[in-house]
């Protein structure tokens, strides 16, 4: 077998689109795709890494993962927490949003899923560092959020399967110097 060298996202897609659910109880086999697909909304956060790795894995095999753009991040996660419900738990959809008030809105699709106990995969945008201060008096001098909505879908539950991120301790906080 030949290596292939791969990204973080190729990786995740094409591990995701080759999982696949066997329950043999009390009938004939079932076997199915645990993630039939992906939703998204692609923006900043994530369009290089899982969208790149998406439209890759539909150029060499279109059914391997197919993605389905969403308009609005909590439906996306209702619409796979459904789909779970449907499939009695044996497969689910991902849903990944970008950095922002969609990645806050996945909450509450998660929440729900938690409560019910139903699977759901969420990959939410990775943390950007925040910007250098710039030279002007009217920049924000307060200090800057430790935690955002990333984080709080990082933290694992035993029905949401999450997406990982990067430990905030990772960036480094800036300090206007303006002499304001």
């Amino acid at each position: 077998m030949a290596t292939r060298r791969m990204t973080v996202a190729q990786a995740v897609v094409e591990f995701l689109g080759n999982q696949y659910t066997v329950d043999d109880a009390g009938g004939p086999e079932y076997r199915a795709r645990l993630f039939p697909g992906m939703f998204g909304i692609f923006g900043h956060g994530n369009v290089a890494g899982v969208g790149q790795a998406l439209k890759q894995a539909q150029v060499r095999d279109p059914a391997l993962m197919p993605y389905y753009q969403g308009r609005n991040e909590q439906a996306m996660v209702h619409q796979a927490v459904g789909y779970a419900r449907h499939t009695r738990r044996r497969a689910t959809y991902a849903v990944t949003s970008s950095i922002g008030p969609g990645a806050t809105n996945m909450l509450t699709g998660a929440a729900l899923a938690t409560t019910n106990r139903l699977p759901v995969l969420l990959l939410p945008p990775t943390l950007s560092p925040p910007a250098p201060p710039t030279r002007c008096c009217s920049s924000w001098s307060g200090p800057r959020p430790t935690t955002s909505p990333s984080m709080t879908l990082s933290v694992p539950s035993p029905a949401t399967l999450t997406g990982w991120s990067a430990p905030s301790s990772s960036f480094r906080r800036f300090s206007p110097d303006c002499g304001c």
